[in-house]
């Protein structure tokens, strides 16, 4: 069981598949499977509140399947198990990002004296691109 701030996500939603991992590990990398690849169908979970599902369906990761299926993998180690917390605490950090609803935007103007400078800035900038074509190099 997985437990997200107040929300608990059991075994049987977590797909976990282990494959040979790339990296560090000596020969070992060749005969032991330690990389997980950890899925969690954000689509279908019924552990997950409609909002949330929304917020974290909506964001734009490429972890994300079309589909709605979330696939981490995790390889940073050497062993099964520290990859597999690894996978899982990703996955926690992942639903944790869609728990909170983002601050909506409130529109504001630039004043009239940052407007002033801006334009000042750029008169300036061409003052000094025009007085480098002088043609005082001949």
């Amino acid at each position: 069981m997985l437990e997200v701030d107040g929300i608990a996500i059991p075994e049987a939603e977590l797909a976990e598949r282990f494959v040979r991992a790339s990296g560090p590990g000596g020969q070992n990398v060749n005969k032991v499977a330690t990389a997980v690849e950890l899925r969690f169908d954000i689509a279908t979970s019924p552990s997950l509140p409609e909002a949330v599902r929304a917020r974290l369906l909506a964001k734009r990761d490429r972890r994300v399947t079309a589909d709605g299926v979330l696939v981490l993998s995790a390889q940073r180690f050497r062993t099964q198990e520290r990859n597999r917390e690894d996978a899982r605490e990703r996955l926690a950090r992942f639903i944790a990002s869609g728990l909170r609803a983002p601050k909506p935007r409130i529109a504001t103007r630039p004043t009239r004296a940052a407007k002033q400078r801006r334009l000042d800035a750029k008169r300036e900038r061409g003052t000094i691109k025009r007085g480098r074509s002088g043609r005082d190099w001949d």
